[in-house]
């Protein structure tokens, strides 16, 4: 996957809203295929949370620059990703390139507009797949391979996309979003591998936007699974102090230093997601 802005300078609304017309442009093309995908990674906080929150005193999510696409394996099947692979080439996506110029087939981009890249994703299938390789599925399509992914399968809810694609059509669909605490797991076992600015941030806005005790009862249903397990330990071990690097990530995306407020405030919700699980178990 590309590096991503380590703060929130780097986003902004004018992207997001180029990303949300290109994934209203996708629902619109693979209707037969939206019970087996999910929706997961940066875009969810803002199909999640209410967009009049006010969080930090932001109106808004800060945004995403691509679209994450998780893939169930209930389609793990050659002729339905080669269906696949083709409605994407005629909807104009192809694989995107690499900095030598190979492709990437787990990544497409479109070749209209401001071109927004969709990453591939998918649950592992077996003790050969390798967590965050790829599994090249056919010649010219691939997907990362992401632990606890099929908990987006379960935890998650439709969200309605309405507006214009980006060639300008009126559209509206429903597409399945990832759910808090599957989106908690994932973003949390991304912490742990990347460390990234944006991941700490993006936990802390969904803690905060939907609730603590929403995520926690999300949470609750998956207690025995050790993705989730591990999942709390990196939650534990990074964002429980004020100066551990999970609050001071977050407040270094929000404002490119520390913020005693946001730390404080990252802290306060990651203590209270693990006390009201530690009275599930």
């Amino acid at each position: 996957m590309t590096n991503k802005p380590t703060t929130i300078w780097g986003y902004g609304e004018d992207n997001l809203a180029n990303v949300r017309s290109t994934c209203l442009y996708v629902a619109t093309k693979l209707g037969d295929f939206l019970e087996d995908i999910v929706i997961v990674g940066g875009l969810v906080p803002s199909l999640l949370v209410d967009r009049g929150e006010v969080i930090w005193g932001m109106e808004a999510h800060a945004g995403t620059l691509d679209i994450d696409i998780g893939l169930a394996l209930a389609i793990l099947d050659e002729e339905r990703y080669r269906s696949l692979g083709e409605r994407l080439k005629e909807a104009g996506f192809a694989p995107d390139t690499n900095e030598n110029g190979n492709p990437t087939h787990q990544r497409w981009k479109s070749d209209f507009g401001q071109s927004v890249a969709i990453d591939f994703l998918i649950p592992p299938t077996g003790k050969g797949d390798i967590p965050g390789r790829l599994k090249h599925i056919l010649p010219n399509f691939a997907a990362f391979v992401i632990p606890g992914l099929h908990m987006a399968f379960c935890d998650r809810q439709k969200v309605a996309l309405q507006g214009h694609t980006p060639s300008g059509e009126e559209a509206q669909r429903e597409v399945w979003v990832c759910g808090p605490g599957a989106f908690t797991v994932l973003k949390a076992l991304a912490f742990e591998n990347r460390g990234s600015n944006k991941d700490a941030y993006d936990m802390a806005y969904v803690w905060r936007g939907l609730g603590v005790e929403r995520t926690a009862e999300c949470l609750g249903l998956f207690l025995g699974d050790p993705y989730v397990q591990q999942a709390l330990r990196v939650i534990r071990d990074n964002f429980s102090t004020h100066d551990s690097i999970g609050p001071r990530r977050t407040a270094e995306f929000l404002t490119e230093g520390t913020d005693d407020e946001i730390q404080a405030d990252t802290v306060g919700l990651a203590t209270s997601l693990l006390t009201l699980l530690s009275r599930d178990e």
